[in-house]
């Protein structure tokens, strides 16, 4: 299928074939029929992508402070290295589509295929297929023009500022900016009885917005605009001032202050800073609010992607409900979108749309991408890329469900020196060509079970989120592929027993990333204190704040960081002491949303070593984040952050140019075990102990006692 996307490092953009996107639970996959340009916000990442790296700097000061943060942490290299691939990447435009549903996925009630529906969000691009969560969709009424529908999700952007206004029947406001939102929310204002005027410096603009119904509109460069606001609001000020431009300038929350009566209120919609003159606020006592996107559910992730709804008697406008009132409006003819629409153009030609906003070469306002419903869309991507030639007859052939920012670290720049790329799959069509175009993959899918039916695939790495993993485990091993899985290898106890068996029933290589066993500094200490000798650690891992609504800390996808991360720390622990868990005694600090993310481990081992494992999440980020002490026959290793190492009894001290938590040696030995035939390098017994240690953990957290191993 055909997307508009964007390259961020260089701007360019292009109407890339890519597959379809996946469609997750709880989504519905859409043919879109008429997508709407935000030009505000779409012109303004297109002149940002087409900016210098310089210059990007400067429009993101709070990412420049990240990457100054990742360059102390990981050095200058890495950091480079993680933001060059960031920019050099294929990003999708556009967040307000209509179209017809042709499928729908599990736990979707209400719609059929068939249906029309206006979309929105990150999910609802340029894009001949979408997939979207089913509270970004609303059923387009019978009788709506679908071009104007497509509006919807731009709309709910200015109906939120309407709400946040809170006006009643009979009052008055000022719209600063007047284009796209601005004309809707004038619209959206006259239709419900406010008395609006409008300000814009732009006069086609103001012109425009006398079609949509304003009562007064005038150039903000006008010498009598105060006055004539004076007038219209009676001599009182204006009930409230709703700032829909987008500028670095204070002067619309400057001149928002100064037009507004008592009491009054600005709402904030469009992009503009705050550092305003206290004068006028303060004085008027006026309220200052933001409206935040379509309205509430926005950036939630249990009510966007889980699906879950706000109770009408709590939240009586959420962001659904806010589309569908836009769309209830469009059916009762209040609106007039008509006049705001200036150009359609065919999808085909979508890039002389993007022209015409940068160069601005002519007025515009509502600029529509129509696309061909009747063109046949491939579900895959067929690219025929050429294997490098030092690997063309690898005997490893690999597969990748999900290639995020991990994947794209560690994962993918190890597995293409040894294996062949066959296909790759990602929940975004673009991400997916992103990564077969920069790895060499042949194919790019839509589907995971056509991945796994793929028998040119023999190998299969799966990087997506947790929730996931134990699915396309037990999916990969009834294929039979050999398996390569992030950690963790599932989320409860139960998948577990269910991915033992199913292993045990086939003949293949199954290895979880527990990357830290293969540091060449942990091979080194191994050999020096003794692979068998008994062993007292101190393992303290400093891992900073992660906030509650982060997806690792949610349960049900996560699984929390005890399962997501602390199985890396037990793992390594059993790998040094090479001895299995016989009880383990786990505490954690008490909390408000008990997430169970500092906590401290106690574990013994039938050979009599010992381990306490000290997982703080309430640390200072100056301080490095792994600290390992190791005791045994009169030695002590000390290893910091696995950038150096000290042996005690040994006068031994190494410190490496980088750090190495063993990435690229556990992909070198999983793809040369299944080359050669030879074992996995992580037995599946040990993959199974350090699986179903954390789940001891939890349990032992939770009786708050001691839990024998079994």
């Amino acid at each position: 299928m055909k997307q508009l996307t964007q390259n961020l490092k260089s701007g360019k953009m292009d109407i890339t074939e890519v597959p379809y996107p996946v469609m997750n639970r709880g989504q519905i996959i859409v043919r879109n029929h008429f997508s709407l340009i935000s030009a505000g916000t779409e012109g303004g990442k297109v002149k940002t992508a087409r900016s210098s790296l310089l210059s990007k700097a400067k429009q993101k000061p709070e990412q420049v402070k990240q990457v100054i943060d990742s360059v102390k942490s990981e050095g200058l290299k890495s950091t480079y290295e993680k933001v060059m691939n960031k920019l050099d990447s294929l990003s999708p435009l556009g967040y307000s589509a209509v179209g017809e549903i042709i499928d729908i996925g599990v736990g979707v009630d209400g719609f059929h295929i068939g249906d029309y529906v206006a979309c929105g969000g990150a999910e609802s691009p340029h894009s001949e297929v979408i997939s979207v969560p089913k509270n970004l969709c609303v059923k387009v009424p019978k009788g709506v023009d679908l071009k104007y529908a497509a509006y919807t999700t731009v709309a709910s952007i200015a109906l939120q500022g309407i709400r946040q206004a809170d006006l009643r029947l009979g009052e008055n406001c000022v719209v600063i900016g007047l284009g796209l939102i601005g004309q809707l929310t004038v619209q959206m204002l006259h239709a419900g009885g406010i008395k609006v005027a409008g300000v814009d410096i732009d006069d086609d603009m103001v012109n425009l917005s006398i079609k949509s119904s304003a009562d007064l509109s005038i150039n903000r460069s006008d010498e009598k605009l105060e006055n004539m606001i004076n007038e219209f609001s009676n001599g009182y000020g204006v009930d409230a001032v709703i700032i829909t431009a987008g500028t670095t300038s204070l002067d619309p929350v400057e001149l928002a202050g100064k037009l507004c009566r008592k009491k009054g209120k600005v709402i904030i919609v469009g992009a503009v800073p705050t550092g305003f003159s206290r004068s006028n606020y303060y004085k008027k006592e006026l309220e200052l609010r933001m409206s935040s996107s379509y309205g509430p559910g926005r950036y939630d992730d249990n009510y966007e992607q889980k699906g879950m709804e706000y109770p009408i008697g709590y939240v009586r406008w959420t962001e659904n409900r806010n589309m569908q009132a836009f769309l209830d409006l469009l059916k009762t003819d209040k609106l007039n979108i008509e006049i705001l629409t200036t150009h359609l153009f065919d999808f085909n030609q979508a890039l002389a749309a993007y022209e015409l906003i940068t160069n601005k070469n002519e007025p515009y306002c509502g600029i529509l991408l129509k696309y061909d419903t009747e063109r046949i869309v491939d579900k895959n991507v067929t690219l025929f890329y050429e294997s490098r030639k030092k690997i063309i007859n690898s005997t490893v052939k690999i597969g990748f469900i999900g290639a995020g920012n991990f994947a794209q670290k560690f994962l993918l720049p190890n597995a293409v020196q040894y294996g062949e790329m066959v296909g790759v799959i990602t929940a975004l069509g673009n991400e997916s060509r992103n990564i077969a175009d920069k790895y060499k993959f042949k194919m790019v899918y839509s589907e995971v079970d056509a991945l796994l039916k793929d028998e040119n695939i023999n190998t299969v790495f799966i990087a997506t989120r947790h929730d996931t993993h134990a699915d396309y485990v037990f999916k990969s091993i009834k294929a039979g592929k050999n398996i390569f899985v992030e950690k963790p290898l599932c989320l409860t106890e139960d998948e577990l027993i269910q991915i033992k068996k199913e292993y045990e029933q086939n003949n293949i290589h199954l290895m979880v990333g527990f990357n830290r066993r293969f540091s060449p500094i942990i091979s080194n200490i191994r050999q020096i204190l003794g692979k068998d000798t008994p062993k007292a650690i101190n393992y303290r891992i400093n891992v900073g704040h992660i906030p509650p609504d982060h997806w690792t800390q949610d349960k049900d996808i996560g699984g929390g960081r005890i399962i997501g991360e602390v199985c890396h720390f037990v793992d390594l622990c059993m790998y040094l002491v090479n001895s299995k868990p016989i009880s383990i005694n786990a505490m954690s600090l008490d909390s408000a949303l008990n997430l169970n993310d500092t906590l401290i481990i106690n574990i013994k081992y039938e050979n009599g070593s010992i381990a306490s494992i000290s997982y703080f999440a309430n640390g200072s980020k100056q301080l490095e984040k792994e600290y390992l002490e190791i005791y045994a026959q009169g030695m002590t290793a000390i290893i910091h952050d696995f950038k150096s190492y000290e042996i005690y009894g040994r006068k031994k001290y190494v410190k490496s140019s980088k750090q190495d938590k063993g990435h690229a040696e556990e992909i070198k030995q999983f793809i040369t075990s299944v080359k050669e035939g030879k074992p996995t390098p992580i037995c599946f017994e040990e993959i199974c102990m350090s699986s179903l240690l954390p789940f001891k953990i939890i349990e032992s957290i939770n009786k708050n006692q001691m839990i024998q191993i079994p």
